[in-house]
């Protein structure tokens, strides 16, 4: 056991695969003085890395998850730690059987090769299951069972051999100080460690670590129950660890791998049973391991006839019985992903936490890279743990989403699939009048904002030759026809739709302009009153972010951010305020609600409520400036996101509600209706070609695929200019498309629509792929009302991009038609903009 220095670089918390793969990793990118620290023994500490199943099933619905896992697979072949058995995942509903035609387009979108297969198939590649309980199965040859104490063993001698790392088991972290909101010391059983880096991979352990630095890691460890039963002698005849595929049996929530001469079984199916990071047994009191809690067999009962019905000879051998039992402990986060990143309340102190096996090298990799170069090449816009507000952090939040979404571990999850539980969290001040209204309601960020008004229903009658209804229940899940007859009525109307869950942030001071013009893209050297639309980069030249900059005067600006990357950007402005004192920053969101009006009779609207000129002259497109509404005062807006004439109206929030009224009440002349954000995110924005951050927008792009890169850079230094010159200076790559479905039909006759992430394809069904390896892959998809067509978004490389070329795509078991309509930002609808200019 080595001494502790009495300082380091950084210091990484939990010696399981992702501390390990931290290590391993930054001491490739070149940092020297790394200390591992753990309190349990090497090489098994007793987290989970040490009891769990420990294989890698590579197809995910999500691109950042699939990219982690491959990352992975490589890392874990590289050190000889990877054994390839193969997998199935066998349905035994109708449901999953669909489930999985969707898999098989995540698999082509991610470069995976996966096959349906039939029961006998099934039965063929896993002799001794009863095929009869089974409808289909979706084989991954490449599926593989790895060994992860081994891979971080040798991760470690690596590190070590570099003369880059300190390791040190069986060393308690008794606290972490910090001094004016950065690390500063980490305090050990066996001394203190001056640092300015903490990194927390302590897996179930992570909150309470972090904790002791004032910061907040929402997780929360879970049961995950597993038993092996054998010895079986099919099993003990292949002197192996693994020679069968590993099966997943979807529907009840299970899966069954040999290990060695037993079977083990595992559910995800049984109750969800939470702990408490303090209350996990010492290593002194644990029987096995601290995460090895005593088995509940009351809760594996019914999973284990599952078990029975699909391998009834196994499970009925003579002699065989469960030899190993337990409740497993792993994390939960309020929504299912990893919790990465730099924490929101003290710099240096970073997370690594929820990561799975298969995950874990990859994790490692892209935070060693974050850590040392700003950025990571896989974008972790989704794993960030900036990204929850603080009422998501809480306790009660972490807890009532985890115990929702612990049986959707194997669950078959739509992409608009609402949360359930602690809903009503943060509510508009018009959400009284959206409940009398029939708001059907879409969360955000915790807040309640409206998706369709069911008081437009009647719409459904006036506009019945424009809007088609989607037959398959798949297709219309979360999704109401009467969005698009909202649409409708705004392109001829005028609506109102509530966006107050946008994150609103003012920085001011001395320092202010050139503060902005650091963090944006955009010229913002502008007159008081302009408005501006701009990217926000990463060091790399990659998505941050994109928001709107109001310049209110010479020293202050309003920054509007969508409610989705309000809490991240937060962070990233904040983290970037310079320390001499000349820039302050508020947070606003929680001051502020807002109100969009747009349509062709949103000047009527607006004219009606204030007495304030609202003409084209006196208030320019991307302008804004102060009204009086009734009473209350807006900053008014002129811009669009819909594609229409209108504002957007910010006011105080306890004068809301007055603000709605009085727009409600001016409006009615004019054929008001209410629309929700199915209008505002999707139809309008798609007609408009408008690109969405998380979706067009990501680290992985940057202004110039996206065809945002403006006509000149401006002279100020910006965040991710020498990227972004570099790229404007380059042939491109890719460019962000707009393409339309030309057939919907699928061959029983059913019309159906593809709803983001399925992979674009040659007509001869080639996957398409950059020569950065970059596949093409629908980032957004909606309809078109106004158009007639439904749309897709999708980056192609400049070969395919091209207006007119035939393509396809592929949903849910087929390829369907789809043809290049625009290339780059032109919009489809109104073109020149005439519409929101007028």
């Amino acid at each position: 056991m080595s001494s502790l220095p009495d300082r380091a670089d950084v210091v990484v918390i939990g010696a399981g695969i992702v501390g390990n793969s931290v290590t391993h990793h930054l001491a490739d990118l070149g940092w020297r003085n790394i200390v591992l620290l753990d309190k349990g023994p090497l090489p098994d500490p007793g987290g989970s890395t040490g009891h769990a199943s420990n294989f890698i099933f590579p197809v995910d619905h999500s691109k950042e998850i699939t990219a982690l896992t491959q990352d992975s697979m490589r890392q874990y072949e590289k050190f000889g730690t990877l054994t390839t058995c193969g997998g199935v995942e066998v349905a035994r509903e109708p449901a999953r059987v669909a489930e999985f035609d969707r898999r098989m387009a995540s698999a082509a979108a991610w470069g995976i090769h996966s096959e349906l297969v039939t029961p006998d198939q099934v039965a063929e590649l896993v002799p001794f299951i009863d095929k009869s309980v089974v409808l289909a199965g979706f084989w991954t040859p490449s599926v593989a069972v790895v060994d992860p104490l081994q891979t971080g063993a040798l991760m470690r001698e690596q590190a070590t051999a570099l003369g880059a790392l300190t390791v040190s088991p069986h060393t308690e972290v008794l606290g972490i100080d910090t001094r004016r909101g950065r690390v500063a010391k980490v305090r050990t059983d066996r001394g203190d460690i001056e640092t300015e880096t903490v990194v927390i991979a302590c897996g179930v352990w992570s909150p309470r670590i972090a904790r002791m630095a004032g910061a907040s890691i929402p997780l929360t460890p879970a049961v995950h129950q597993m038993i092996d039963v054998g010895p079986i002698p099919e099993f003990a005849a292949t002197r192996t660890e693994i020679a069968y595929p590993i099966v997943r049996d979807m529907d009840t929530l299970m899966y069954e791998r040999q290990s060695g001469a037993d079977l083990e079984v595992g559910s995800y199916a049984h109750r969800p049973i939470l702990h408490e990071p303090d209350e996990i047994p010492s290593i002194a009191a644990a029987q096995l391991s601290p995460t090895q809690l005593p088995f509940t067999a009351d809760d594996f009962d019914p999973q284990m006839q599952d078990a029975l019905d699909l391998f009834p000879e196994l499970l009925t051998t003579e002699g065989a019985g469960i030899r190993h039992a337990i409740n497993g402990l792993l994390s939960l986060t309020p929504d299912g992903s990893p919790l990465l990143g730099e924490t929101s309340e003290v710099r240096g102190l970073w997370s690594a936490a929820a990561v799975w096996i298969k995950e874990g090298p990859g994790v490692g990799r892209m935070m060693a890279q974050w850590i040392t170069e700003g950025s990571a090449e896989i974008d972790l816009h989704a794993a960030d743990i900036s990204r929850f507000y603080p009422n998501q952090r809480t306790r009660h939040h972490v807890r009532a989403r985890a115990a929702e979404g612990f049986n959707k571990t194997y669950g078959i999850v739509h992409p608009r699939e609402q949360w359930e539980s602690n809903r009503q969290q943060r509510l508009s001040p018009f959400h009284v009048r959206e409940k009398e209204l029939g708001a059907q309601f879409f969360e955000v960020g915790g807040w309640e904002r409206p998706q369709w008004y069911e008081s437009n229903r009647p719409l459904l009658e006036e506009f019945a030759d424009q809007v088609e209804d989607r037959p398959h229940e798949w297709d219309a899940r979360w999704w109401s026809p009467i969005i698009n007859a909202e649409h409708l009525a705004m392109r001829e109307r005028v609506a109102m739709i509530d966006l107050t869950a946008f994150a609103q942030f003012e920085v001011f001071g001395p320092g202010a302009l050139d503060y902005v013009q650091r963090m944006t893209v955009a010229q913002l050297d502008r007159p008081v009153g302009r408005l501006i639309y701009t990217a926000v980069l990463g060091e790399g030249g990659g998505f941050r972010s994109d928001l709107t900059v109001v310049r209110l005067a010479e020293d202050r600006f309003r920054i509007v951010t969508g409610g989705a990357d309000g809490a991240r950007d937060r962070k990233w402005f904040t983290d970037h305020l310079p320390e001499d004192g000349t820039v302050g920053f508020a947070d606003l969101t929680s001051a502020v609600c807002t109100i969009g009006v747009w349509g062709p009779r949103a000047r009527d609207l607006l004219a009606a409520a204030t007495e304030d000129d609202v003409s084209d002259e006196g208030f320019r497109f991307g302008t804004g400036r102060w009204i009086t509404v009734d009473g209350v005062p807006v900053l008014a807006l002129r811009l669009s996101y819909v594609g229409d004439l209108g504002w957007e109206l910010h006011a105080p929030f306890e004068q809301g509600l007055r603000l709605w009224d009085a727009l409600w009440r001016a409006g009615q002349p004019f054929g008001v209706v209410p629309a929700g954000i199915g209008v505002y995110g999707t139809t309008g924005r798609l007609e408009k070609g408008y690109r969405l951050m998380g979706a067009e927008l990501e680290s992985e792009y940057g202004p110039v695929e996206a065809d945002l890169a403006l006509p000149k850079v401006k002279s100020a230094d910006f965040i991710g200019k020498e990227a972004y010159l570099r790229a404007r200076d380059q042939k491109r790559v890719a460019v962000m498309c707009t393409l339309v479905v030309d057939d919907h039909t699928d061959p029983s006759g059913m019309r159906r629509y593809p709803q983001g992430g399925e992979p674009i394809l040659t007509r001869d069904g080639e996957r398409i792929v950059d020569r950065e390896g970059r596949p093409s892959y629908v980032t957004s998809a909606g309809s078109g009302p106004s158009l007639g067509a439904y749309l897709l978004m999708a980056y192609l490389p400049s070969e395919h991009a091209v207006e007119g070329n035939r393509l396809a795509v592929q949903y849910m078991g087929h390829r369907y038609p789809v043809t290049v309509a625009r290339v780059g930002r032109t919009p489809l609808f109104d073109p020149d903009d005439e519409r929101m200019k007028a």
